[in-house]
């Protein structure tokens, strides 16, 4: 019998998260042993940005290391993931139900947003990946809706992981590096901020949280790694329970939060 997943939002932090994965690599390990064993993964990551929302279709999705200059070890990771086209059709579908563009794509394989949390989570890559991108230029708004049309999969064995990070600001991050690494006030108070929010289901605060949230724009000079957020919330279905799993700041700068959305 297929047992309704729930969707997650998970941190992928640095690159050095695959190598040095500490506590928040242990919250998402436990996560996933304590789900059913999905039909598919649908994984969004906020290093996958397009025009429009694209489905990936490889059979074999490609390890890609887009970073440069981190421990050589890390390129000698491989994530040996497997497609499926029959669910890459279904992923498509249900976008395209709610009146959304879709693009097919046969040839983008796993960035790091994808294989970091994916590898720690499903370590035998047992369960078909379908990749899916963000459009930043949308916003939060565009992320959610993109999220509230992959809802309906959740009953039918789908297990949506949404990649990214809470708080994102490498130039403060540099900053904190050089100055003997104090974590600047903004990042607790908007992890706080963005945790009693998804507690209250404030839709609204949260979609313009760039305007009600303290040091929202700091947390996010722009959108991209917190959209997988909206794109989670959404998916989570209409009266989801926002769950925090794990809490916690890498790297000075670095909210490592992460969260279940089940639906009710």
């Amino acid at each position: 019998m297929t047992r309704t997943q729930p969707a997650l939002f998970v941190p992928h932090g640095a690159p050095t998260f695959a190598l040095r994965p500490g506590a928040a690599g242990a919250a998402l390990t436990a996560m996933a042993g304590s789900l059913s064993l999905p039909r598919a993964i649908v994984i969004v990551s906020a290093h996958w940005d397009t025009a429009l929302p694209t489905v990936g279709f490889a059979e074999r999705p490609e390890t890609i290391y887009d970073f440069w200059g981190f421990p050589d070890e890390l390129y000698q990771i491989r994530y040996p993931a497997t497609g499926c086209r029959e669910a890459s059709d279904e992923v498509a579908a249900a976008i395209k139900a709610t009146g959304l563009p879709v693009v097919a794509d046969a040839q983008h394989g796993l960035d790091h947003g994808a294989w970091v949390p994916l590898r720690l989570m499903f370590p035998d890559a047992e369960v078909p990946v379908i990749p899916l991108s963000i459009q930043s230029r949308g916003g939060p708004e565009q992320a959610y809706k993109l999220g509230q049309a992959l809802a309906p999969l959740a009953a039918k064995g789908f297990l949506v992981i949404a990649s990214g990070n809470v708080t994102h600001n490498l130039r403060d991050y540099q900053m904190a590096a050089r100055s003997g690494g104090q974590t600047p006030a903004y990042v607790r108070e908007f992890s706080d901020w963005l945790a009693k929010r998804l507690a209250e289901r404030d839709i609204p605060a949260l979609l313009d949280y760039r305007h009600q949230a303290p040091g929202g724009v700091q947390a996010h000079p722009s959108d991209e790694h917190l959209l997988p957020l909206y794109v989670a919330l959404g998916a989570g279905g209409e009266n989801a329970q926002a769950k925090r799993f794990h809490a916690g700041i890498d790297d000075y700068v670095i909210a490592m939060d992460a969260y279940s959305f089940l639906p009710q």
